[in-house]
């Protein structure tokens, strides 16, 4: 799924990125920090950074949803946060990977495109933030 192209118009929206330093982070619900940026006339008004409130289920919609995000930005996401993502009516993109800029840049240009999610379940175990309650309890390694 790739947001609509914009090329032939103006976009106004506000896109979060799942962050790992300078990079998109290929594990959304583990990355350290979110980027979110405020477009306006296809022009960047404001970039901010945000700690991830916490990995746990429903937790990171729920708190794009109350920042006013329309766009969620990241390498992988699992079935379940992208359906949360959909009742809040926010759009995923997964599959992106290189810089937090280019992101930025392919959005602008109306180039975004995702592809396949870059994590699997369990697959981010001890990178970022941890889990608080393991949705998987027969998953002993979870």
């Amino acid at each position: 799924m790739s947001p609509p192209n914009n090329s032939k118009r103006s976009l106004n929206l506000k896109a979060a990125i799942s962050t790992d330093g300078i990079f998109v982070s290929a594990h959304f619900g583990r990355c350290p920090e979110f980027t979110i940026v405020d477009i306006r006339n296809n022009v960047v008004e404001k970039k901010e950074t945000v700690q991830n409130p916490g990995h746990q289920a429903g937790l990171i919609p729920q708190f794009m949803k109350d920042k006013g995000v329309d766009l969620m930005i990241c390498g992988g996401m699992g079935q379940r946060a992208k359906m949360l993502f959909d009742e809040f009516g926010i759009q995923a993109v997964v599959g992106i990977t290189g810089s937090i800029e280019d992101a930025i840049k392919s959005l602008l240009e109306g180039i975004l495109e995702g592809g396949d999610s870059l994590c699997a379940p369990g697959a981010g175990k001890g990178y970022g933030v941890e889990k608080a309650i393991c949705d998987h309890p027969e998953d002993k390694d979870c």
